[in-house]
């Protein structure tokens, strides 16, 4: 089923709240052009500005940064024998749901942009292949890469030792979830248990940061301390206004949404963040077909661009540097098994 700009929610003039939560995704989508639209969301000048640095249209993806190919990936890659679906390119499948990590440019149905975007073209120039982004629904790519209708995945899929069965891995970037707070709150930091006890928290339900919250409760509750309060929403933008009002004093979830929001309003800061694995960690990586050979010479590629700052211009022209890493590794630990 193609995918249009209807069924993923399109940002209309880079003015968007999104998140995803439990795997499921929650839009709220305002008018950046609409005065209407600014008054109702109390936008400031200063908002309107921050949201500008980021550029939703298909220029995005011509200004994203590239690189030569890595001549050690290059010969990795024809030493593994491995052979791109489509001789010459590499083509990549990236769900455009939710920004920073993904989503459709403004200006067109084609053209995906953000940061899963970006870490496809870079691999792609890497291997000295040609870029080939398909946007798929996030649930098809695995059946995607067994196939061989994708050479790739690169769409925020965290490591898990289920998944390492049939996928080989190249890690690129922290799994997080993060709690934010009013701009001016007097909170600033949220790093266990003893730090929520007696706030009114926003959270999913039947979500991960939902069991880590719970199980910090128990242990509040254990010591004798008030706990958290966990409030529910059904919708991002009921969310965003009620810790904006003041009605809670946070919000649980995950991290990149978040720090786009945070970033493209000026309403919110980040005050902690916590494995989305918790409390167990494992990364966000690109997936391959399992022993294929691709894998590899995708790991140069990504220890290259970490190497030479490449990485940190991606994750720093999409406000996601909390979520950087040192290195990239094949196949690291992941999530265990249910």
């Amino acid at each position: 089923m193609a995918i249009n700009k209807k069924q993923v929610g399109v940002i209309v003039a880079g003015v968007a709240a999104v998140a995803l939560i439990g795997g499921g995704i929650v839009w709220a989508v305002s008018a950046g052009n609409s005065a209407a639209a600014d008054d109702a969301k109390g936008t400031t000048e200063e908002q309107v500005a921050a949201a500008s640095q980021f550029d939703l249209t298909s220029q995005n993806a011509a200004d994203r940064p590239t690189i030569e190919p890595v001549q050690a990936a290059v010969d990795a890659l024809e030493a593994s024998g491995f052979a791109p679906i489509e001789a010459g390119k590499l083509t990549v499948a990236i769900s455009p749901f939710a920004a920073p990590l993904g989503v459709l440019a403004s200006d067109d149905d084609a053209t995906v942009i953000g940061t899963e975007a970006d870490f496809g073209a870079l691999i792609a120039d890497g291997l000295g292949l040609e870029y080939n982004p398909v946007a798929v629904n996030w649930a098809d790519w695995p059946l995607g890469i067994q196939s061989g209708k994708y050479d790739l995945v690169a769409s925020n899929v965290t490591v898990t030792e289920e998944r390492k069965e049939l996928y080989d891995f190249a890690s690129y970037r922290q799994d997080l979830l993060g709690f934010y707070v009013q701009a001016e709150s007097d909170i600033d930091a949220i790093e266990g248990a003893e730090d929520i006890s007696g706030l009114k928290i926003v959270v999913g339900s039947g979500t991960n940061q939902e069991k880590i919250l719970l199980a910090w409760n128990l242990e509040l509750e254990e010591a004798g301390e008030a706990p958290a309060e966990l409030v529910y929403y059904d919708d991002q933008a009921a969310s965003d206004l009620a810790l904006s009002s003041g009605r809670v004093d946070a919000s649980f979830g995950p991290n990149a949404t978040a720090a786009y929001r945070a970033a493209t309003t000026g309403e919110t800061k980040l005050v902690g963040t916590v494995n989305g694995g918790w409390p167990e960690t494992a990364p966000i990586a690109a997936g391959t077909a399992k022993g294929n050979g691709l894998v590899e010479p995708v790991q140069l590629v990504l220890q290259s661009i970490i190497d030479d700052g490449t990485y940190d211009e991606v994750l720093d022209r999409w406000a996601l540097t909390t979520e950087a890493v040192d290195v990239s590794e094949v196949n690291p630990p992941g999530l265990p098994k249910p």
